[in-house]
């Protein structure tokens, strides 16, 4: 059965966890769209409860870290990983029109869900 519990993530910079090999650690990386255009940088990495990586975090827009705006988009996206970006299978406009972070709803089954949704993933729980 599935509980809440599993639907809780964190952010792997909070969780005091590192990824064993740090070649391996796509934080601060670009995001390029599936036409490869720029959309931003790898902020965070969201993990569950068992460690694996959910969602990445990134930070697009906005100017020398002023209004920048921060999304979610689930691992299921990432088409190619390379040194210095990660590519995902969306558009800019797609990434831009999905439901926004909010530190408020984080902890959220149904807001992760909405989450899966928008981008036409199935939730891993």
């Amino acid at each position: 059965m599935t509980t809440q519990d599993n639907a809780m993530l964190s952010k792997l910079s909070d969780s005091g966890q590192t990824v064993a090999n740090p070649a391996d650690d796509i934080r601060g990386r670009k995001v390029k769209d599936k036409d490869g255009k720029d959309l931003g940088k790898v902020d965070d990495l969201l993990i569950d409860q068992e460690r694996k990586m959910r969602f990445l975090r990134v930070e697009h827009g906005g100017f020398l870290g002023v209004g920048e705006t921060k999304s979610f988009i689930p691992i299921d996206a990432i088409t190619r990983i390379t040194e210095d970006e990660v590519h995902i299978n969306h558009s800019r406009d797609r990434v831009a029109k999905a439901p926004r972070y909010d530190p408020d709803l984080v902890d959220s089954r149904t807001y992760y869900a909405n989450i899966y949704g928008y981008y036409g993933y199935v939730p891993y729980w």
